[in-house]
C-alpha cells in the first residue's frame, strides 16, 4: 500500500534508538524526508547517514528535550531546512518509573512539556501543510502503562496525561485538517533497550512478562513504527483523537 508520504516531511524526537529510530526509518522507506533529535552527537550522525542512504533528505541535531527554547528552536530549524513539516512525532521520554519528586519532574519536563512545546513550535508548519495538502498529523508515543496501575508511577500518570492532551488537540484542530493521535506500545524489545536490561538483570521477571502476553513475545520497534507511520499517513485522514494500543493483547481492558 502506498501511504502517500513520498516527498513529505516528518520530525521525530528521540529518533536515534529503538522505537524512534524505527519510526524515522519507516518514514524514510515511504519516501518522506526526516529530521531527528537526540542527545548523542555520534548517534545522530550515524542515523542521519542511514536515513540518507534510503534516498531521502535527513537532518539531525543534539537537543535536550527538557530545554524548552532549544527544543522549539530545533523544530523551527527542521521546518526551515526541510521546507515544512507534514508530520510531527513526539517520541522522546524520560523513561522513569518511580514516585519520587525528581521522577515526576523528569517525566513532566520531557514527556509532557516535550510534547506540548514541540506541538506549539510545529503548529504553524502543520497548519501550512494541512492547508496546502489537505492533511497534517501530530503523533504522540505514550504507553500501555497509562491504563495499568499497581503502584504510584510518574511514568504511567504522565503517559495518561498525554492521551488526554492529544484528544483536546485533535478536537480543536480537526476543522483545520490537523490530526492528533496517540500510539501506546506494550512491551517492546530491542538490543540496549529497557527490556534488554531487564532480561539481563532480572531474567525471572522478564520471563514472567513474556508469559503475560498472549502472543508469547514482545513487540519489535519496527512493529510499533509501522502502526505509527500508517496512522500519520494520508491513508488515515479520518482518524483523529484516538489512542492506538499496540500491545499484542497484553492489556485486558476493552477500549471503546
Amino acid at each position: 500500500m502506498d501511504l502517500q508520504l513520498k516527498g513529505k516531511t516528518a520530525v521525530v524526537t528521540g529518533g536515534t534508538r529503538g522505537i524512534g529510530r524505527s519510526i524515522a526509518e519507516c518514514f524514510a522507506d515511504e519516501g518522506a524526508n526526516v529530521a531527528i533529535c537526540a542527545r548523542n552527537t555520534e548517534q545522530i550522525a550515524e542515523t542521519v547517514k542511514a536515513l540518507e542512504g534510503r534516498g531521502v533528505t535527513a537532518w539531525g541535531a543534539v537537543v535536550d528535550i527538557a530545554d524548552g527554547p532549544a527544543l522549539q528552536a530545533f523544530i523551527r530549524e527542521a521546518g526551515e531546512k526541510l521546507g515544512g513539516i507534514d508530520v510531527l512525532v513526539s517520541n522522546a521520554s524520560a523513561l522513569v518509573q518511580g514516585n519520587a519528586e525528581p521522577d515526576w519532574q523528569a517525566m513532566f519536563d520531557i514527556d509532557m512539556l516535550g510534547a506540548i512545546r514541540t506541538w506549539e513550535a510545529a503548529k504553524p508548519y502543520l497548519e501550512a501543510a494541512a492547508a496546502r495538502r489537505g492533511d497534517a498529523a501530530f503523533i504522540i508515543i505514550s504507553s500501555v502503562s497509562a491504563v495499568n496501575s499497581d503502584n504510584p508511577s510518574a511514568y504511567g500518570a504522565m503517559k495518561a496525561a498525554l492521551i488526554h492532551f492529544a484528544k483536546g488537540v485533535a478536537r480543536q484542530n480537526a476543522a483545520g485538517r490537523i490530526r492528533c493521535n496517540v500510539v501506546s506500545p506494550g512491551t517492546v524489545f530491542f538490543d540496549g533497550g529497557a527490556w534488554d536490561k531487564v532480561k539481563t538483570n532480572m531474567p525471572g521477571f522478564f520471563d514472567q512478562m513474556i508469559k503475560r502476553n498472549p502472543t508469547g513475545r514482545m513487540a519489535t520497534p519496527e512493529e510499533i513504527a509501522a502502526a505509527t507511520v500508517f496512522l500519520a499517513s494520508p491513508r488515515s485522514t479520518f482518524t483523529t483523537g484516538i489512542n492506538m494500543i499496540v500491545d499484542g493483547a497484553i492489556t485486558q481492558r476493552v477500549n471503546y
